[in-house]
């Protein structure tokens, strides 16, 4: 398994990532001695993929920033490099996988594998069919998440899918509750764990997703979609313009140990 980032310190992260992840699960006993040593040992790092040897990849996934032509170029690249009958996924949150596939040469190889977040505890992952994705290499990609132990759910190519068609505008709305004062953040997520038996808050979910992430997708569905309750709370776009994107920069709705 080949892991590629253009940035030497994200593929630190990763690697650290993966093993403290790996480890914790091991301990569990939700992984084996071989499955430990698989997910420590059989990955190869690589900073780009100029040099990278790809002729025998089966399938892509992309899981960069949610910006659409940073995975335009990414696809791009993609299908220059790999063989005409692999598989390329990307791990979009909302934007369209039509639109991606249209920057390859193999629309009907592309598809949408969206994992959530956090990818080892969570057991969903929506895959998207684009417009042209043909119906086998959906279902390659449905086996495939069934094989990694999760369980897939298909849903057509629309803003939002259907995980944050139906998410986004919780977290929406928490933040204009927020944001006109209506309750603090530890009552506006209480309300949500103890009252609708959520596992996390919306509040702390969205510093978990990324307060800049949760942006770019309310952003998609009040764009493509048209209608005002998609607008973004104005709080939400405060904080990403201060730089609070949540967990991963330290601070978001709430405080966190820097990273």
């Amino acid at each position: 398994m080949l892991l590629a980032d253009v940035a030497a310190a994200q593929l630190e992260r990763a690697r650290a990532g993966i093993a403290k992840s790996a480890a914790r699960m091991h301990e569990k006993g939700r992984l084996t001695d071989d499955q430990l040593a698989g997910a420590t040992d059989g990955i190869e790092y690589v900073q780009g993929l100029d040099g990278a040897d790809l002729s025998d990849v089966g399938l892509a996934i992309e899981a960069a920033t949610e910006q659409l032509a940073t995975k335009l170029a990414i696809f791009a690249d993609l299908d220059a490099r790999v063989p005409a009958s692999a598989l390329l996924a990307t791990n979009t949150s909302s934007i369209s996988i039509t639109t991606i596939a249209a920057a390859t040469r193999r629309p009907q190889h592309v598809v949408g594998m969206h994992f959530m977040n956090p990818v080892p505890v969570l057991q969903l992952v929506e895959v998207i069919s684009g417009l042209e994705t043909t119906p086998a290499a959906t279902e390659l990609v449905m086996e495939l998440s069934r094989e990694l132990g999760k369980t897939p759910v298909h849903s057509r190519d629309v803003p939002g899918f259907l995980a944050n068609r139906i998410l986004m505008p919780m977290i929406n709305e928490a933040f204009f509750c927020l944001g006109e004062q209506i309750g603090t953040a530890e009552g506006i997520d209480t309300v949500m764990t103890l009252g609708m038996a959520h596992p996390m808050g919306p509040l702390k979910l969205a510093d978990l997703i990324g307060l800049d992430t949760t942006l770019a997708i309310l952003e998609v569905l009040h764009r493509d979609l048209g209608e005002d309750k998609y607008r973004p709370a104005p709080l939400l776009r405060q904080y990403v313009a201060a730089g609070r994107f949540g967990r991963k920069s330290g601070a978001g709705v709430y405080e966190y140990e820097a990273r």
